[in-house]
């Protein structure tokens, strides 16, 4: 059974940095593309970053662009975000997925598999 379990979000002040990881259980995480969404309440959600199987490859919202980085961590299993240079408007729920349900000009529109969501709150 596909399981996806996000972790290490919390408060950071504008600047600050935070990681947040996801731990994937029911297949591999360079087996199929993941990806980091995040979403602010009454508002659309926004995919802020994929990186497909061959943990190389990956795409950025241009409002994270230079300051978050996506990476498998093959030995734990988890997809891990590295948030740097801290915006309070990167304040929102932020989700883990994985396995494409979508496909657009080669990236994910949607996933198969979703985790609960963990928040990110950025002071400024």
């Amino acid at each position: 059974q596909v399981r996806l379990v996000e972790s290490g979000g919390g408060s950071a002040q504008a600047g600050g940095s935070l990681r947040l990881s996801c731990t994937a259980s029911g297949f591999v995480v360079g087996d199929v593309t993941m990806g980091w969404f995040r979403q602010v309440a009454g508002r659309q959600r926004e995919s802020i970053s994929q990186i497909k199987p061959d943990g190389i490859t990956a795409t950025y919202a241009d409002s994270v662009t230079g300051r978050f980085t996506i990476s498998q961590n093959k030995g734990k299993n988890t997809l891990d975000l590295q948030m740097d240079s801290l915006k309070p408007e990167d304040t929102a729920m932020y989700y883990c997925a994985a396995n494409c349900a979508l496909f657009s000009a080669g990236w994910c529109k949607d996933f198969n598999h979703w985790g609960q969501g963990i928040q990110v709150t950025v002071s400024p």
